[in-house]
């Protein structure tokens, strides 16, 4: 039998604590054809690795291919999170065009307190584009209110985060 190496080894104890392997696919779109692979390995290197909950990534970048006056180039990147919520944090921040999940093969669990906080992170990123897109349709006047009343909004989601995180804490001291 093969000895296991490193990287199976952190794989497979990640998986068993709640983590999940994946490959996801990227595609970025340019009518300069030479920012594209910068711009894709600055994604796998600055973006996707040190987005909160990522163990390791790693990918390989395709050759740019013209298309009428624009070029595309894609990306297959294998990525190991600690959890499902930090994958699906990465899933609404990077929108992948694809995915495919490696391991765990069956089912993904995940604790109430972590989905709450997920969905909690969703709710506040979506009040993030929200905020931006009325602040570009409205008078200033208009925008202002909004942005105060949205910032409150916010705010007071980052307390119950912090109140989700207290309690499931305390629970989990039981």
């Amino acid at each position: 039998m093969a000895k296991k190496s490193d990287l199976d080894l952190v794989t497979e104890e990640k998986i068993r604590s709640g983590g999940v392997l994946v490959k996801l696919y990227f595609d970025i779109q340019d009518k300069d054809k030479d920012k594209l692979q910068p711009l894709m390995a600055d994604l796998i290197n600055n973006r996707l690795l040190k987005s909160k909950g990522v163990v390791y990534c790693y990918g390989k970048i395709l050759d740019p291919i013209g298309k009428d006056d624009l070029y595309i180039t894609s990306a297959i990147v294998t990525v190991l999170t600690d959890s499902i919520g930090a994958l699906i944090n990465i899933m609404f921040n990077y929108a992948p065009a694809g995915l495919e999940i490696l391991k765990p093969e069956k089912e993904v669990f995940i604790k109430t307190s972590e989905l709450q906080s997920v969905l909690l992170d969703i709710s506040n990123i979506s009040l993030t584009y929200s905020k931006y897109i009325l602040e570009k349709v409205m008078d200033k006047d208009e925008a202002e209110m909004i942005r105060k009343q949205l910032d409150n909004r916010a705010e007071m989601g980052k307390k119950l985060i912090d109140e989700f995180k207290k309690d499931d804490k305390a629970q989990e001291s039981k």
